[in-house]
């Protein structure tokens, strides 16, 4: 069976595909940033500082340390993960089959992707996030 069907035959609970939309349109990253991790590991670095505007990965600039407390919530949530090489851990980061699900929707349909995210769903993402609750 191939990566592509195995992705799209995992069945994720209603919740679960909330709680990610959510924390992953709360997050400071853009369409372009999800695009990009989709298919290749993206590396801290491209998207910290004046890089992560000049890739159209984030709007304005961000620490090092506000970026990766940002990529660590979507980790908890279940739609990112890092990259291991031969060494061990590296700083680069991927999506998992639930974050390139949520992707490929976002990408078929843009207008669902910059539709406002409601004060109450960032609230209630802030929350979840300074608990560390992701379930």
């Amino acid at each position: 069976m191939t990566a592509a069907k195995t992705a799209q035959s995992i069945q994720y609970s209603t919740s679960s595909l909330e709680r990610a939309r959510r924390a992953m349109r709360c997050a400071p990253f853009q369409l372009p940033w999800y695009a990009a991790v989709k298919t290749q590991g993206v590396f801290l670095g491209a998207i910290a500082g004046e890089s992560g505007v000049e890739r159209q990965y984030t709007r304005s600039p961000l620490s090092e340390l506000v970026a990766e407390n940002h990529l660590l919530w979507l980790i908890d949530v279940g739609v990112l993960r890092r990259e291991v090489d031969g060494q061990g851990i590296t700083d680069s980061f991927r999506l998992t089959p639930l974050g390139r699900q949520l992707t490929a929707q976002w990408q078929e349909n843009p207008t669902e992707w910059k539709t406002a995210v409601s004060p109450c769903d960032r609230l209630f993402n802030a929350a979840r996030r300074w608990l560390r609750l992701p379930f």
